[in-house]
């Protein structure tokens, strides 16, 4: 019986690590088919804007709407909505009209917002004994489908068509809904069990606790940092004098790959590194990747930079989240929800202000710096951070 359990988890779980791949793949979609949709529906800049803000609002909607389905141990049925939402989404994006496609990138944002939380938390339940290597190798899988997107696209689509691609995503989706929709619901059960009893142990709310908002804020400003290093960075490198406008080895591209290469071998890392040592090396990182493309005068710098920030906030999101479950408990599962939500909020805020302070300064290197406090502010949350949960461990050992 204890066998068929373990098969059974393992099963489950490389089913949602492709899940969390095609979610790379949609999550990205946008920055992929946004020139395509320009020309075919030809609208200018401003209004292509409107996308982003389109899909930042419907993964807002769909982050509180999880709340419903993680109150009440649903995950596998989220992820169901989730990955029809998203389906429907991709599909729309074929449409003649404007408002259509904006409608489209709304449902895939809520497809995402279900999704996203729904898989890492699920995983988080059914992996209790190795949360941080979990979730770090299945965010590992979102990185693949991120970097794959760009090439996934460019494969399959026709000139200013786009059906291909998005069929294809949609069926495979489908197909993810259909399969998760047979899964046993004894698998939640079973954690669920887990769960209640340790909720008897202290019923004080999590979000009363000044920690729980402190590693929130965390989020919210390395999430931005993700978003505004992934939305400007090629616009960046363009704008760099006698800089190649593509390349096989872009800048873009090495900080995606080294992002997918951290994630990957972070598990590794943690077998020496507590999450709060690993959090603030890649912290310092960070930091130190987005130093080197600001102040590099050519694209070979800037690239090297890009490998080195890719690879600092490779595996910061997952190990953040296994430290909010580690010190508040497998009942903080149910109560998450604010700390998506602030890490979608903050995408939506640094993307908008490196724009804002790019036009404000008359030039994208000072936008940058937005992503230079980005790191030095996690660096500093992070001491802060470290410091507050050794104290809060030592306690709880006396």
């Amino acid at each position: 019986m204890r066998q068929k359990t373990l098969n059974s988890v393992g099963g489950l779980n490389l089913l949602l690590c492709t899940a969390f791949f095609l979610a790379g793949i949609a999550t990205v979609l946008i920055g992929q088919v946004l020139p395509i949709l320009a020309r075919k529906l030809e609208i200018n800049d401003r209004q292509a804007g409107y996308f982003f803000i389109a899909q930042f609002a419907g993964s807002l909607i769909g982050t509180l709407a999880s709340t419903w389905f993680a109150r009440r141990q649903r995950f596998l049925l989220a992820n169901v909505f989730g990955c029809l939402l998203i389906a429907a989404g991709v599909l729309f994006l074929n449409a003649e009209a404007y408002f259509l496609c904006l409608f489209g990138f709304v449902l895939n944002g809520i497809g995402i917002g279900l999704t996203l939380p729904a898989i890492n938390l699920l995983t988080l339940e059914i992996n209790a004994a190795r949360p941080a290597a979990a979730l770090n190798i299945l965010n590992f899988f979102w990185g693949v489908g991120a970097v794959s997107s760009q090439p996934f696209v460019d494969f399959f689509s026709r000139g200013t068509s786009i059906f291909i691609p998005t069929a294809v995503l949609a069926a495979a989706f489908a197909m993810i809904a259909v399969i998760v929709n047979l899964i046993p619901r004894r698998i939640e059960r079973e954690s669920n069990a887990d769960e209640e009893r340790s909720e008897t142990v202290g019923a004080l709310p999590i979000w009363t606790n000044p920690l729980a908002w402190m590693i929130a804020f965390f989020n919210f400003i390395h999430v931005g940092f993700e978003s505004g290093m992934g939305g400007w960075l090629n616009t960046y490198t363009g704008r760099l004098e006698n800089a190649p406008t593509a390349g096989l080895f872009s800048p873009i591209l090495l900080y995606f790959l080294f992002f997918v290469v951290g994630r990957g071998i972070a598990p590794i890392f943690l077998r020496f590194f507590s999450e709060n040592k690993l959090l603030l090396l890649n912290s310092l990182t960070v930091f130190i990747g987005t130093a080197v493309i600001i102040y590099a005068p050519d694209i070979r710098l800037l690239s090297l930079g890009a490998a080195i920030a890719g690879f600092g906030t490779s595996s910061i999101f997952p190990t953040n989240l296994s430290r909010f479950s580690q010190i508040f408990g497998s009942a903080a599962t149910k109560r998450a929800t604010p700390l998506f939500i602030c890490g979608t909020l903050g995408a939506a805020f640094t993307t908008w202000l490196v724009g804002f302070a790019s036009f404000y300064f008359g030039n994208l290197r000072s936008g940058m710096f937005v992503l230079l406090f980005s790191g030095l502010t996690l660096i500093i949350l992070q001491i802060f951070l470290t410091r507050r949960t050794n104290r809060r461990e030592l306690v709880s050992a006396t």
